[in-house]
């Protein structure tokens, strides 16, 4: 293995290594009776983050930004997806971290409905904090 290659192999590892101690947002959607969970970890650019199908209209988006800090924040997106492309129909934002008890039933963004007239249906979604447990060492 050459040099570069064993290089970029140990930095990917040690990246890898640092992004499972850093904090999570996992969202709760539940659509059609169906209940799945995304995990949103921080990112550099929002414009990384990809927005995750939700039955046949809705997408939905979790941009977590830890720094800097003056725009750290949490941003939730709802799109409706139109034959016309993505539809911003709901967005909501929190700041980073979430100043509310992690242990409420809802998480930090509360209960939140999300409907679309069209196909009469309806998205719920619920998201809580986790953040990185300090070792007791």
């Amino acid at each position: 293995m050459s040099y570069a290659r064993r290089f970029y192999a140990l930095l990917a590892l040690s990246l890898s290594g640092l992004s499972a101690q850093a904090s999570s947002v996992v969202c709760h959607i539940t659509y059609g009776g169906e209940t799945r969970h995304v995990t949103a970890m921080p990112v550099v650019s929002p414009y990384e983050v990809n927005a995750t199908q939700v039955g046949s209209y809705f997408l939905f988006r979790a941009v977590v930004q830890d720094s800097p800090a003056d725009i750290a924040a949490i941003k939730l997106y709802v799109y409706g997806d139109t034959d016309a492309g993505p539809v911003p129909i709901h967005q909501v934002d929190y700041s980073y971290p979430p100043n509310t008890p992690a242990k409420t039933q809802f998480g930090f963004t509360g209960l939140h409905r999300v409907y679309e007239k069209i196909r009469d249906g309806e998205l719920e979604y619920w998201c809580e904090f986790l953040p990185v447990r300090k070792s007791t060492k």
